[in-house]
């Protein structure tokens, strides 16, 4: 039988391969998408999106609290988890229907079955109804990451999750053990002691969030020791066993080992490539010792006519970056120009106070001998933070001696995710603090306190003091 012919066909339905169908497909090329679960991929369905759902729902139960230092009270609130799940169901039935809407719209074929590389330009797809089979003459493989799961602790006991099974509320555990002080850990985390649980955090490393500059970590870092039961650094899980209904855990740290039960255990120590059998052997794609797939600037792997794109390639694992690279990836095969993969990304931290940053870092530039200058702005100065109670933000600029360009953006604080993508412009339009500075920024809100830490830079910072330097 005659294999069906596209011109470009995706494989993986998530923000990175669902971004490259519809921007080839709005190039006028035939696309085909094949996903084996729903559209949307981890981001959508066991990651970004779930996440900052639960995150919202229960920043409610935080604020009802709070609230009573403004004079009003609310009662203890009532958690019902079934409804609390349709709800986030809810959420994502609706972004996956969307992302169909939009695949029919543009014209893109949508397969749903395990894509098979037979050679580099056929691909076999087990369906529901049966084998199919598709000629391409390029493809894009964006099938992503899975969290990690360290053989030691796979004993196949359902109260050992990963984000994964994190993300479904099973229950609300009274004791629940956070392995690994990342992103992930710091937000799941955060909403099962909100929920009621008692969080232990256990991190490897001697802080949390080891990306992030450690003047911007530590409100949340404070935060975190607030809401969680234990936060212990430089110590590691030894071994964990079933015992009964609960997790018996052995935790080193400085040399001694203590046993600890638990009535559940989340495992937040990253993610790794999808181990998906795609038959890549049976093309000229290569990985590296990691199990990443090796890439040009362009997204290319070592077979022409094959691309790969988002946490299949490596780097930050993040929705936006794949779906910069599904771009990429797709002008390179169109020919409109030669791509490159050097673009600023940002990350975000969707805690309490929130996290965010790009660019460059002042901790990279130090360990990197590269000399940069810092300014700040606190935002207890801020007439808009003490208006939500969050004084305990920070804005930060790294910047070019000489040029006076800004190079790296961070941000620590109420919201501070939505603020991100104001740095993200400066970077990558190569803005100086003056461009910054002479922006004017509506009052009173928090994008102003990107205004005055460039102004604090000169000496001249409405809401805070700083010696004044050469203008």
């Amino acid at each position: 039988m005659e294999p069906a012919k596209t011109e470009i066909v995706v494989i993986g339905g998530g923000p990175g391969g669902y971004a490259a169908a519809f921007y080839a497909a709005d190039l006028g090329k035939k696309v085909t998408l094949i996903e084996m679960d729903r559209l949307g991929g981890v981001c959508l369905n066991r990651g970004c999106i779930p996440s900052k759902a639960l995150l919202h729902a229960t920043k409610m139960i935080a604020e009802a609290r709070e609230s009573a230092l403004r004079g009003i009270s609310f009662g203890e609130p009532k958690v019902d988890l079934d409804q609390l799940r349709t709800w986030k169901e809810g959420i994502l039935a609706k972004l996956t229907g969307g992302i169909g809407q939009l695949a029919k719209a543009r014209g893109v074929e949508v397969i749903s079955g395990k894509a098979y590389l037979d050679d580099s330009h056929t691909v076999r797809v087990e369906t529901a109804e049966g084998q199919r089979y598709l000629h391409f003459e390029h493809a894009i493989i964006a099938t992503g990451s899975i969290p990690s799961l360290p053989k030691a602790f796979d004993l196949g006991n359902p109260r050992i999750m990963t984000s994964t099974e994190a993300l479904e509320i099973p229950d609300v555990p009274t004791r629940l053990l956070v392995i690994g002080g990342g992103y992930i850990g710091m937000e799941l985390g955060t909403v099962y002691a909100m929920l009621g649980s008692e969080v232990h955090v256990v991190e490897a490393m001697d802080t949390l969030l080891a990306g992030s500059d450690p003047d911007l970590a530590r409100p949340v870092i404070a935060a975190a020791q607030k809401k969680f039961k234990s936060v212990r650094f430089k110590a590691k899980v030894a071994s964990m066993a079933t015992a009964g209904k609960q997790i018996k855990v052995a935790v080193e740290q400085d040399g001694k080992v203590s046993e600890e039960l638990y009535d559940r255990v989340l495992v937040a120590v990253g993610r790794r490539p999808s181990e998906l059998d795609l038959g890549l052997d049976n093309t000229k794609v290569q990985r590296d010792d990691k199990g990443f797939v090796k890439v040009n600037e362009s997204l290319q792997t070592d077979d022409p006519a094959i691309f790969a794109i988002g946490d299949l390639v490596g780097g930050a694992m993040l929705a936006h970056k794949a779906a910069k690279e599904a771009r990429l990836a797709v002008t390179a095969i169109v020919g409109d120009s030669a791509p490159h993969r050097q673009f600023v990304v940002p990350a975000v931290v969707f805690t309490e106070p929130e996290l965010a940053w790009c660019g460059l870092t002042e901790a990279e530039a130090r360990a990197k001998g590269i000399e940069v200058e810092v300014a700040k702005f606190p935002w207890g100065a801020s007439g808009r933070a003490l208006t939500f109670d969050r004084p305990d933000g920070l804005t930060k600029l790294v910047i070019e001696p000489g040029t006076e360009r800004i190079l790296g953006v961070g941000l620590v604080g109420h919201g501070a995710g939505e603020l991100i993508g104001e740095g993200v412009v400066a970077v990558e339009m190569g803005a100086t603090v003056t461009d910054l500075a002479e922006c004017v920024h509506p009052h009173p809100t928090l994008s102003e306190t990107l205004m005055e830490a460039a102004e604090s830079y000169f000496g001249h910072a409405t809401h805070a003091y700083r010696s004044r330097r050469p203008h």
